[in-house]
């Protein structure tokens, strides 16, 4: 099998594990030693984050990163995982759809995330413009799995009179018809999951976040997605910050509570 077939297969592998109610859970790596944590524990594909990534690397989230450094993180996580890796690309980082699923492809990703909202000012895209992007991906990459989040629940500029709801549903929809593979309503309301699952009519990705409902909970409201975003890596920063602490003020750091 050439390359370019192995790439093919792996992609549908990764989009077959979309499954409405039987969804794919990814905790979202940062790094090598993440990414391989992640697979042997037994999860079926490895999702980066932008976020967590950006702080290992020592950039602000939003496109903060270059992108030379964003996809060489992303080569370093494929290359020690057997398994289907989807990269969590913000917005594209201002790279042409062509050139951006070229850097994807040479990082060895089979799958992204592409978020509909500024990343620089939280305001979101046009509906239109966004789906044109996502259209001109598909038509780059025809067997990329594209996650395309967006951000009614989020965008800080967004109409506060808006439905949050109605806009994902309306914006989900068409990204859909663009090409898009599964559709991301990051901090989506829980009480409006179930509702985002009937209406936008495809997969759904849910955040899991301290708060939200369980990966078990979130799978009997029917997401064919479970995503948890920086919160991993917040976590183990922030236990490490209290050993750090500890050692400061002369303790042991290992009998610091994890939480």
């Amino acid at each position: 099998m050439d390359l370019a077939a192995a790439t093919d297969k792996t992609a549908a592998t990764l989009r077959a594990l979309h499954v409405p109610g039987r969804p794919l859970v990814l905790p979202n790596v940062w790094d090598a030693a993440s990414a391989r944590m992640v697979a042997e524990a037994g999860f079926p594909a490895v999702a980066t984050g932008s976020a967590a990534i950006a702080a290992v690397l020592g950039y602000e989230d939003g496109e903060g990163t270059p992108p030379g450094e964003m996809f060489a993180a992303i080569a370093r996580i494929r290359r020690v995982v057997d398994v289907p890796v989807t990269a969590d690309v913000e917005r594209g980082y201002g790279l042409s759809p062509a050139e951006l699923v070229e850097r994807l492809a040479e990082a060895g990703a089979v799958g992204c995330n592409l978020e509909d909202s500024d990343p620089r000012t939280g305001a979101l895209v046009d509906m239109e413009e966004q789906a044109d992007f996502l259209a001109s991906v598909r038509e780059a990459a025809p067997d990329l799995v594209v996650n395309a989040r967006t951000d009614p629940y989020l965008s800080r500029h967004a109409d506060p009179l808006a439905d949050p709801l109605a806009e994902a549903v309306r914006r989900g929809r068409r990204y859909l018809e663009a090409g898009a593979d599964c559709v991301y309503p990051i901090r989506a309301h829980t009480a409006d999951l179930g509702a985002l699952v009937e209406e936008i009519g495809g997969p759904v990705n849910a955040l899991c976040a301290p708060g939200s409902p369980s990966p078990a909970a979130l799978t009997e409201l029917g997401v064919a997605r479970i995503s948890f975003g920086h919160n991993l890596h917040l976590a183990a920063h922030r236990y490490a910050e209290r050993m750090v602490s500890a050692i400061g003020a002369g303790l042991s750091p290992y009998g610091v509570a994890a939480s």
